[in-house]
Formats: C-alpha cells, sequence, structure tokens
C-alpha cells in the first residue's frame, strides 16, 4: 500500500533552498527525486506548478503589501525603501524585515487561518493562497499578517514570493520531468506531454501524470517542442548536404495548431492558449480532420509576403480583435512539422515522412487559404548554394535557416545533433552607458540592469536597455564606476557621467512611437566592452535609422 512521510511547508522551501543554492544538475535533480519521493501527491502537485514557472493570479497588490510589511516591522515607509533599493527583491526585503515568530510584537489575529500548527504546502495554497483574493482588505490583511507572523525564515521566503507571483528558481522543466521520470519509471516524453496545456494541481491529476498507461492524450493538450541548437561550426562539418532539410527560420510566435473531436485549439510555445487572438487560424480548423497536431510559426503575413514583427505586435495583448486591424496586420500559421495524424502521435517517424504527410494534409483540406501554408524547403545545389541563399536573410525579413535531418524525429526540448539554427550576425552598434539600475536577485547589491544612448546631433539620447553580456569581473568594474560617477539620483536609476562605451547586439529593428529614439530593438544584449573607445566614437541615431528595413 502507498504511504508517504508527512511533508510539511518548511520542506518545499528547504527544496527551494537547495535548487538556489546549487548550479550542479546532479544535485538539483537528487533534491528534487528526494522530494517527490517523500511528498504527498497534493503536495507534489502544487510543488510541479510553482517548479515550472506556473503562477496563482496575485490577490494583493504589491504597495498595500509593502504598507502592511512597513506596519508589521514597525519602520518608515523611507526605510523600506532604502532597504529595498539595497536588496533588490520585494519578497526578500519582506522577509528580512519582519520579526521571526517567537519575537513578534505587533497584535495579531491567528484565528483567521484555518488550521495551526505545520501544514503541507497544498493547504497553505489551496485553503489561504487562493481564497485571499476573495476577501475584503481588512480580512486580506489580517491573513497575511498571520501567515508572515507564523511562518520564519525560509518558508516565510517562499511564502512572500508565492503571493507576489515572483516564485522562480533555477531548474528547468526538464529537470522536473527527469525527476519525475525517475521516480514514477514513466518515460520522460509522456511526462512532459502530460504537463503541457492546461490543467490543475491537485492528488488526481499528480496520480495521473505518473501513471503507467500512456495511452491518455487530452483533447487540447499540445505537445512538447522540439528546440534547434544554435549551429556552432561551418555548416559544411554536417555531411552531405541531401541528408538535410533547410527552411527559413521565422521571427514570429511558434505554435501548435490542435483539431481533435471537433474542436480547435492554437497553443504558443509559453504553454499559452491563443486561439481566440488569431481567429483566421482558429476558422482552419473545421477544414482539418480530427486528430491532427501541427508545428508551425505565426507570422504577419499578407500577400504572400512576410510582414515585420511589429506588426505582429499590435495583434499580441489586445483584448478587442478590430475589423481594421485584422486587415491591416493579417496573420498565416506556415507550418513545418506535423506531430500527430488520425489520432496517433507520428513524432517517431522521420521527417521526411511527416513533412510528405503535412504537405499531401494542407493540399488536400486547405488548398489556397491564406492562413495555413507550409514552410518552404530551401533548395541548394550544395553548402554554398545554400550559404549564398542563407547571406539573403535579412532581404526576406527571416533570422537565417534552419537546417532539420531528414531522417530525424521529432524529439522533447533541445537535443544536439538533428535539428540546428543557422542564423544571420545580429546588428551591432556602439553606444554609451548613460543609465544604472541595481539588478535583482543575487545581483541586488550590484549596477547590472543597464540603459544606453547614442548620439543625437551633439545630444546622447537613450537607445536600449541591456542586462546580459558581461563578465562578473566586468560587472564589478561597471558597479564600481557607477558609484563613484553617479550625477543624479532618480529613486533607484542613476544617472552616470557618460564615459563607457560598449557594443550592443541585437536581432531586429523597427520604428517606435513609445520610445523616445524613435526605434526599438529585439533582443538587445551586450557583446564586448569597448576600452578602445571613447564616447564620440559611438554611433549616431542617423546610422541605426538607416539598419532600419524598407518595410518598416
Amino acid at each position: 500500500m502507498e504511504t508517504h512521510i508527512p511533508v510539511f511547508m518548511h520542506t518545499f522551501a528547504q527544496l527551494y533552498a537547495t535548487l538556489d543554492e546549487t548550479t550542479r544538475t546532479s544535485v538539483k535533480i537528487e533534491a528534487l527525486t528526494r522530494y517527490f519521493e517523500r511528498s504527498e501527491p497534493a503536495d507534489a502537485a502544487w510543488a510541479i506548478f510553482f517548479l515550472i514557472g506556473r503562477r496563482v493570479r496575485q490577490a494583493v497588490p504589491l504597495p498595500t503589501l509593502r504598507a502592511w510589511a512597513v506596519e508589521a516591522a514597525g519602520i518608515p515607509d523611507w526605510l523600506f525603501g532604502e532597504c529595498y533599493d539595497a536588496v533588490g527583491d520585494f519578497a526578500e526585503t519582506v522577509t528580512l524585515l519582519l520579526p521571526e515568530p517567537d519575537e513578534w510584537t505587533v497584535d495579531v489575529d491567528r484565528s483567521v487561518l484555518p488550521f495551526e500548527g505545520p501544514q503541507p504546502l497544498h493547504r497553505w495554497v489551496e485553503e489561504v493562497l487562493l481564497p485571499l483574493r476573495d476577501q475584503d482588505e481588512t480580512m486580506q490583511r489580517a491573513i497575511v499578517q498571520a501567515v508572515w507572523a507564523t511562518l520564519g525564515g525560509t518558508e516565510r521566503f517562499v511564502w512572500n514570493k508565492l503571493i507576489t507571483g515572483a516564485f522562480r528558481v533555477g531548474v528547468s522543466q526538464q529537470l522536473v520531468v527527469r525527476a519525475l521520470a525517475r521516480v514514477s519509471g514513466v518515460d520522460s516524453s509522456t511526462i512532459a506531454h502530460r504537463l503541457m496545456g492546461e490543467w490543475t494541481p491537485s492528488e488526481t491529476f499528480y496520480r495521473t501524470l505518473l501513471a503507467r498507461d500512456t495511452t491518455d492524450a487530452d483533447v487540447s493538450r499540445p505537445y512538447p517542442f522540439c528546440l534547434a541548437h544554435p549551429l556552432d561550426a561551418d555548416p559544411e562539418t554536417l555531411g552531405p548536404i541531401d541528408e538535410w532539410q533547410a527552411e527559413w527560420k521565422w521571427d514570429g510566435i511558434r505554435s501548435q495548431l490542435i483539431r481533435r473531436a471537433g474542436r480547435t485549439f492554437l497553443w504558443s510555445r509559453g504553454e499559452e492558449l491563443i486561439t481566440d487572438r488569431f481567429p483566421e487560424i482558429a476558422a482552419i480548423g473545421a477544414l482539418l480532420p480530427d486528430g491532427i497536431v501541427i508545428d508551425g510559426e505565426v507570422l504577419p503575413w499578407k500577400d504572400g509576403v512576410v510582414l515585420p514583427f511589429a506588426q505582429l505586435q499590435r495583434r499580441i495583448g489586445r483584448k478587442n480583435l478590430t475589423k481594421a486591424i485584422l486587415d491591416e496586420a493579417p496573420v498565416a500559421l506556415l507550418a513545418y512539422d506535423l506531430l500527430e495524424l488520425n489520432g496517433v502521435d507520428v513524432r517517431n517517424q522521420p521527417l521526411e515522412r511527416r513533412r510528405a504527410e503535412l504537405e499531401r494534409l494542407i493540399a488536400t483540406c486547405v488548398p489556397g487559404n491564406q492562413a495555413l501554408l507550409i514552410s518552404p524547403v530551401v533548395v541548394a545545389a550544395d553548402w554554398d548554394d545554400l550559404a549564398a541563399q542563407w547571406a539573403t536573410s535579412r532581404e526576406r525579413n527571416v533570422e537565417g535557416l534552419m537546417l532539420k535531418r531528414r531522417s530525424s524525429p521529432y524529439r522533447v526540448g533541445r537535443v544536439r545533433g538533428d535539428w540546428w539554427k543557422w542564423k544571420v550576425a545580429p546588428y551591432t552598434i556602439d553606444a554609451v552607458l548613460i543609465y544604472a539600475q541595481r539588478g535583482s536577485g543575487k545581483r541586488a547589491s550590484l549596477y547590472t540592469d543597464y540603459t544606453f544612448a547614442v548620439w543625437d546631433g551633439d545630444r546622447l539620447t537613450p537607445f536600449a536597455k541591456a542586462y546580459s553580456g558581461l563578465t562578473d569581473e566586468e560587472i564589478r568594474q561597471v558597479d564600481a564606476f557607477v558609484r563613484r560617477n553617479t550625477l543624479e539620483k532618480f529613486g533607484p536609476v542613476r544617472t552616470v557621467t557618460p564615459e563607457l562605451v560598449f557594443e550592443l547586439a541585437f536581432e531586429g529593428i523597427q520604428r517606435s512611437n513609445r520610445h523616445k529614439s524613435g526605434i526599438a530593438v529585439r533582443f538587445p544584449r551586450i557583446l564586448r566592452w569597448r576600452r578602445d573607445k571613447r564616447p564620440a566614437d559611438a554611433d549616431t541615431l542617423e546610422q541605426v535609422r538607416a539598419m532600419l528595413p524598407e518595410e518598416s
């Protein structure tokens, strides 16, 4: 008979601490395995929910939590602000400022909590955190302060992370899947599939997740996405070109279109159901037979041409899609793989077979439909010919090429060897550091978030923000520079003497009315510190504008 050792909230907090303190994969998997082996199913379900990055809706606004923390700690608000500025993390700041439970002096009514003594994670979530949203502010305050007075140390820190919706820890979904596979003996690809889509943490869900019967498939559930590795060598090292299928690397929203049981679903790679946002794609689902899953890219598409990503951004996040927006920024799903056919998982079939079935499906069911198209194969006589076509990527408004082994199955996650992304070199500019702000988490005491500017005439105009690309030693050096050369303070932001020049890289560029420079860039990051250049050597806004594609 199945038995479980009683596991309380502090055990989940200890797991969080272990995962946060190590970078070793083996240690993380071992800690996760031990936790799942010991935990009650309901606790394990909620742990999985939070560990893989899902969140419950925030019940209390941060300013309100701040006011309650200031009151409970008996400190002025300005002191909380100074502490927050130094720590850089809201949940940690609150945790450090509040007294431990045995030192609590402020009167609180612990009877507002539905239980006494140590409790498992699922009771804290289901009986305290989730109902909190439906309480009036007076009761919310009483409950939150009662929790603070009950939980201490890491438990309180984890609770603060959960209630603020900021729970993140250094573990990937893949590691969680590997630990669950080890505990259950179920293949990791099955576990990964069951974790996709919408589900509610519960004892029933957890038991289903680890069930040996692998014939289950929810109607709406997508498959885990297969991801490519960056090509880090000459493509000729991959062998004969006829063993590979080349496609353009589109810049859109990676998605899966699902047609099952007479219903249509469109899922993004971020496991967000986006069917309603793209009605033209959803409408073609009725034209497909049941038991179909197509992998592809949602793109802004008009008259057979991909539009700049900015057009797709006009659709993202809108609650109401007007006829004008649908006409001005139409979209299409460019399909490049078939994962399920007639209700049968075909991911283990070779790519060339899946591709042939996909071509036949689209030609038969939706001929001439501009909302579901097949991503064209780039035909080349040899690697040199393909390289020449790759060099035209910018002109085609694509990021480069995808190289896929024709014999490859559709794998789970990022596995080296079968799929490669051969991206064109990023755009680069030289810019001047003008603003700095402290980071968060382990970098909360260092200035690691930077704003860079380029020259517009004789003025430096803010152009882009970047947070990555420097070594730890370079970060320490820039931090020291910021502290010595601060000119003004605006809350957590420091204006610094414009002396340091950095080379920035970014993947895309477009016009933007929301930015002071009139330009927005995609995925900016620091390539290197240009110690050899003076501020006057930085690029100009005119030079940056010259990079804009004609279509924008």
